[in-house]
């Protein structure tokens, strides 16, 4: 080790030390340099020793030859088998003093083959440390690796994500980006686009609604507030202390007390929708069923005309503690239309024709990139009247689309047309004994139908999707919203 240490002193500035851990890989690498040289000139010697000892052996037996030969000449007949191994013993001392002379360089092949020894093995230590240190390294780049890998994902999906959200700020509102017969959104992102937007109405929508809610309950309901705008409501001719008399209701709806222009329009609406509109379409191979939760069924048949979707849509549902009048009370009446509906950006009445019908402007919140839409619809309330005793009381209120010369089409909106029934049947189950009728005895049947041409250039699979997300939730909110309304107040028949 002193002949080893002595030795690479001079190649390197490391020693004995450098075994110790700690020393870095470039050192590392420094002293394997230095072994290896040490270790080309260790080989260098040695092979010269070996050459050096084939050499003398070759030698050793040609002189030997040469002796034994001479020897045989000489004395052939007088020397003794001891005589003769006497002199051929002296002559083997002369080869080795022969080769002791020339000799090979003066090598000590012990020695040298204990420092080629201490060599390798501070070779083998040395390139054991690197290892651990290439090892360790290892580990603590791929740490780093794949804590980098984890940054550049999460700023690729930033990115992506910004990218997204700037190409629809700059393309809001512009014509190859939106609903239209050029648009550059295929059918998926549209889809997106449209379901995103829809989201974001209902997150606005359920905290407008909580905050309501919070309102209501902070403020005190008078008492002698029994139907909402009863008294001043369009159609009530009682006085508010009998809002529930069902015989003046029935003759405020006669049709021959309400003529209008629109009196015969109005008229055969009436007629189709109890003739159509309440049979059963459960076993109509026509008519999908796309969506059933609890009493709630919603129906669908499938149509179209020149690319526009025009299915008409069908929804029963079964409402306890309310009456058909009050469903469809709240249903036509606009002052309390932005209390439940969500959709409506504003509405105006046109024109009031009667009591019991008017004709209403409305534009319906965007939702982008579809175009803006707006409505132009009469909507007209009335009492069925009972062929029979045996007969449900029944309420209905149409609405459909007609002209007005005060609101023409613009170019701001894509113009819809609708054909809406609401028919509402009170189902009244007789109470014990000489009770009186409460709330707990009243099912109320709703059966909505709904015919509308949106116009435009909407996908059809946005469109259906769109109707079959929103249609069961209208309905939902709607009812339980006149729920609300009613609870704790005298029923309206």
């Amino acid at each position: 080790m002193l002949s080893l240490t002595s030795a690479t002193s001079g190649y390197s500035a490391t020693s004995t030390s450098s075994f110790k851990k700690g020393h870095s890989l470039r050192e590392k690498l420094a002293e394997m340099e230095t072994f290896r040289d040490i270790l080309c000139r260790q080989v260098d010697t040695l092979q010269k020793y070996f050459d050096g000892c084939s050499d003398a052996v070759t030698r050793d037996e040609l002189q030997r030859d040469k002796i034994v030969e001479d020897d045989e000449d000489g004395f052939p007949n007088t020397r003794s088998d001891g005589e003769f191994l006497h002199n051929n013993n002296n002559s083997k001392e002369k080869l080795f003093q022969c080769l002791s002379h020339k000799g090979i360089n003066g090598i000590d092949f012990k020695g040298e083959a204990i420092t080629f020894k201490a060599t390798t093995v501070g070779i083998l230590a040395t390139l054991s440390h690197c290892i651990d240190l290439m090892v360790k390294r290892e580990d603590s780049w791929q740490k780093r690796l794949d804590k980098e890998m984890e940054k550049r994902r999460r700023v690729e999906e930033a990115y992506k994500s910004a990218l997204s959200e700037l190409k629809m700020k700059s393309h809001f509102g512009g014509p190859d980006y939106e609903e239209g017969p050029n648009s550059l959104i295929n059918e998926d992102e549209f889809f997106d686009a449209v379901e995103a937007a829809l989201d974001r109405q209902d997150k606005i929508e359920e905290q407008s609604q909580c905050e309501k809610s919070r309102i209501q309950r902070s403020s005190s309901v008078p008492s002698g507030d029994v139907f909402s705008s009863v008294g001043s409501h369009r159609f009530a001719e009682k006085p508010p202390s009998r809002p529930s008399s069902p015989s003046s209701s029935a003759v405020a709806f006669t049709p021959s007390l309400h003529e209008h222009r629109f009196s015969a329009e109005v008229e055969e609406m009436v007629q189709n929708h109890m003739t159509y509109s309440l049979q059963d379409v459960g076993g109509d191979a026509n008519w999908q069923l796309v969506v059933e939760e609890g009493e709630m069924k919603v129906y669908r048949r499938e149509v179209e005309e020149n690319g526009i979707v025009l299915d008409p849509l069908k929804a029963t549902h079964c409402v306890k503690g309310v009456t058909g009048h009050e469903l469809c009370h709240y249903f036509w009446d606009t002052d309390v239309r932005n209390d439940w509906e969500t959709t409506v950006e504003n509405f105006n009445i046109v024109e009031t024709l009667s009591d019991n019908a008017i004709i209403i402007y409305q534009t319906h919140k965007r939702v982008w990139p579809a175009s803006q839409r707006d409505v132009l619809y009469l909507s007209a309330i009335r009492k069925i009247i009972a062929n029979n005793e045996n007969d449900p009381d029944t309420w209905l209120v149409c609405n459909f689309s007609v002209e007005h010369e005060n609101a023409q089409p613009n170019n701001r909106c894509v113009r819809a047309k609708i054909n809406i029934g609401m028919i509402c049947q009170t189902l009244v189950s007789p109470p014990e004994g000489d009770k009186e009728i409460s709330r707990d005895n009243i099912l109320c049947k709703i059966t909505y139908v709904a015919n509308v041409n949106p116009g435009g250039w909407a996908p059809a699979s946005v469109l259906r999707a769109v109707a079959k997300r929103e249609y069961p939730k209208f309905l939902k909110r709607f009812t339980s919203y006149v729920q609300e309304k009613t609870a704790g107040k005298p029923i309206l028949f």
